[in-house]
């Protein structure tokens, strides 16, 4: 996806992590590589068989997933609660919607060089074990501008059937929390910055695969116009269940 141009230093301070994770990662790779090459006879002849084994995928770990993410903290906080607007918040996000675009930004389906150089070294075990990690973190709650309450909360609750814009609650949930099952995401609380930056990705043409799940916002979004995309970036930010304990949404001016 696209996104908006981000400071130099974050720039450099991303591309400097992502690099001497893969350095570190590749240099682990070698340590383990050369005990396999000393081996006996013996054991060298039962690989073949060993390599056809696939490695079972866990759920996640969140205490493990806590150390493989500490790199991630640059960027999106340590808890997952980003101070950069233009990052995403991640904590409260889906064990399962993390994995999906680490998966994506290793394949290239997602693009982002930042992001390609953070997901190249992780295996399938630790991009869960980090979606674990950030799923058991609470998203700190944002702030809508009362001036886009009602047109964000009519497009979120309501949609717009004449345009053929559906409610993102549909989808996302009447609190923003998300569908994990489905591997819809947590909306409640995100930066509104990063909201309006990806809507208007999707509406210009970004699309984060080839699969339907892929096809979904992108044609959503080229629906929407800029005024839209903002009202629904501002009501998202401010998105949260109430504090009553109602299962309904409230989007805090």
């Amino acid at each position: 996806m696209s996104f908006r141009p981000a400071d130099f230093r974050h720039a450099v301070l991303g591309a400097t992590v992502a690099l001497a994770f893969a350095l570190f990662a590749n240099a682990v790779t070698a340590q383990e590589a050369k005990p396999a090459a000393a081996s006996t006879a013996p054991a060298a002849a039962a690989a073949p068989a060993a390599e056809t084994a696939t490695a079972e995928v866990k759920p996640g770990d969140a205490t493990a997933g806590q150390g493989k993410a500490a790199v991630c903290g640059a960027c999106h906080g340590m808890d997952g609660n980003s101070a950069d607007p233009q990052y995403p918040k991640l904590a409260g996000q889906h064990e399962s919607y993390i994995a999906r675009q680490l998966t994506s930004f290793k394949a290239g389906k997602r693009q982002n060089p930042i992001m390609l150089g953070m997901a190249t070294p992780l295996s399938e075990q630790d991009m869960h074990d980090i979606g674990a990690y950030f799923a058991s973190q609470t998203v700190r709650p944002g702030v809508a501008d009362d001036a886009l309450v009602k047109q964000g909360e009519t497009l979120y609750r309501e949609g717009d059937p004449s345009r053929g814009i559906p409610a993102c609650m549909a989808c996302h949930l009447v609190d923003g929390r998300g569908n994990p099952g489905a591997i819809y995401p947590q909306l409640a609380g995100q930066h509104a910055q990063y909201v309006e930056a990806t809507l208007k990705s999707w509406h210009d043409g970004t699309v984060w695969g080839t699969d339907a799940h892929a096809q979904i916002m992108p044609a959503i979004a080229q629906k929407l116009d800029a005024k839209d995309i903002t009202a629904l970036a501002s009501y998202i930010e401010g998105l949260h269940p109430a504090d009553t304990g109602d299962t309904a949404a409230a989007s805090a001016p």
